[in-house]
């Protein structure tokens, strides 16, 4: 088996980053079941995609029969990902 084979047989982690927002431990703590947590993302706005932690592109939300799916559009720049990380 060559080299190559072998890494396409390797499973990755991957994570899509939805949002985020900032809020004081009290609220956190006084939510139950049924709580809203307002996130920083508008509709329409791109989603990162990360593998292992690192971005490696954009997507946005579709919907295929009744599971929520991510389409990849864009290469992630990992400049605006950094810039995205620190604006939190």
């Amino acid at each position: 088996m060559s080299d190559r084979t072998q890494v396409q047989h390797v499973d990755i982690e991957l994570a899509v980053v939805l949002g985020r927002c900032q809020m004081p431990m009290q609220q956190l703590l006084r939510m139950g079941r049924g709580a809203v947590i307002p996130l920083d993302t508008k509709e329409g706005d791109q989603l990162w995609i990360l593998a292992a932690g690192h971005p490696i592109a954009r997507g946005e939300i579709t919907i295929q029969g009744d599971r929520l799916c991510i389409t990849v559009t864009d290469p992630a720049d990992v400049h605006e990902f950094n810039a995205f990380n620190t604006a939190a």
